[in-house]
């Protein structure tokens, strides 16, 4: 079967972990595959398809590239992949072919390339369903949809409430956020997104529920045992732009952070020392690569003590890990107290 003269835009873990992305791949054989999102760049890992990476949303992916490009997406409902369609499609000039996995829907989004997206529906047996984006969001308003009542809702990363039904609605006005129907928000959160900054709704990735449900599997390399330590102060989703091949470890800051960091560690071999204060809220798989420890505060909130520990660490780039966890854990012996140990 002949190549399409195409590029296919994978997105997040699920088209990975349920084999999704290789399913279309092998049907499509498309002329470039690339992977936007964090947690799907750690899904397509250990894929073994010819693939590269973009620390971008894929709006952007696309708005930067010539031909035409697919969206290959797996909603956690047919409800959050639609609108998560729509929201690409409302940030792109022209149209989109948007593969919706998990209702087996091709989506022809604001008159794209009909012929195409026929082709395509044609070669994966999914129906073809043409539509038009709604006007994109406001910068001070977010539908979030396809919610669980109870789950958690999230900002760039940060937990900011708990759905109470399947839409949650928020808005931010002059950098405060505030909800407006289905949520319950978290001060905790708040004051964490508050703190870093509440981007512009319409550019901030929100996000209901697990972002990934499957575990690791075996790690595509091991960290050297010196090297460089990183900081990531409740930005899990930022890891990427951090590791380097001469990471020996994370120093994580925060319950979610330290999920998403030992997530990813577990993948690329890098151990993290996570502070928690117990306030997570299960949004990943949990895994750590060897040497990790986890730490619970004792006295004051992970912000505190993580900053406190932050600026204690040595600088350099030949930090040898396993010296330096064992020296934290007795200089702060006072405030934390082990709930994980991997070394």
């Amino acid at each position: 079967m002949h190549s399409l003269q195409t590029t296919c835009i994978f997105h997040g873990p699920f088209v990975f972990d349920e084999g999704d992305a290789a399913r279309i791949y092998h049907a499509l054989s498309p002329e470039r595959c690339i992977v936007a999102g964090v947690m799907g760049r750690t899904a397509a890992a250990a894929s073994g398809l010819p693939l590269t990476y973009a620390d971008a949303p894929p709006s952007v992916v696309i708005n930067a590239m010539d031909g035409v490009c697919i969206l290959v997406n797996r909603g956690k409902t047919p409800a959050s992949g639609r609108r998560f369609g729509e929201i690409v499609a409302s940030r792109i000039s022209g149209g989109l072919i948007h593969i919706e996995c998990s209702d087996q829907t091709v989506y022809l989004w604001n008159d794209g390339d009909h012929g195409i997206a026929e082709e395509i529906s044609d070669r994966i047996r999914y129906r073809l369903v043409s539509m038009n984006s709604s006007p994109r969001d406001q910068p001070e308003m977010r539908r979030i949809c396809g919610c669980i009542p109870g789950e958690p809702v999230m900002v760039e990363g940060i937990t900011i409430g708990y759905a109470t039904a399947e839409e949650a609605v928020i808005s931010c006005k002059e950098g405060i956020l505030m909800p407006i129907s289905g949520i319950r928000l978290k001060l905790h959160g708040i004051e964490k997104l508050h703190a870093a900054g509440c981007p512009p709704l319409d550019q901030a990735w929100c996000k209901s529920g697990w972002i990934r449900r499957a575990a690791p599997e075996n790690p595509v390399r091991s960290a050297p045992p010196c090297g460089r330590v990183q900081t990531i102060d409740h930005a899990g989703i930022t890891i990427y732009r951090f590791i380097t091949p001469d990471t020996c470890g994370l120093l994580s800051i925060g319950d979610d952070t330290t999920a998403v960091c030992g997530h990813i560690g577990a993948v690329l071999g890098v151990p993290v020392f996570g502070i928690t204060d117990g306030d997570g809220d299960e949004i990943v798989s949990e895994a750590y690569a060897p040497g990790s420890v986890i730490v619970r505060t004792t006295s004051g909130t992970d912000d505190q003590v993580g900053l406190e520990i932050a600026a204690s660490l040595p600088e350099g780039s030949q930090i040898c890990w396993n010296d330096l966890v064992t020296s934290l854990l007795e200089r702060f012996s006072g405030s934390i107290r082990v709930v994980r140990d991997l070394r």
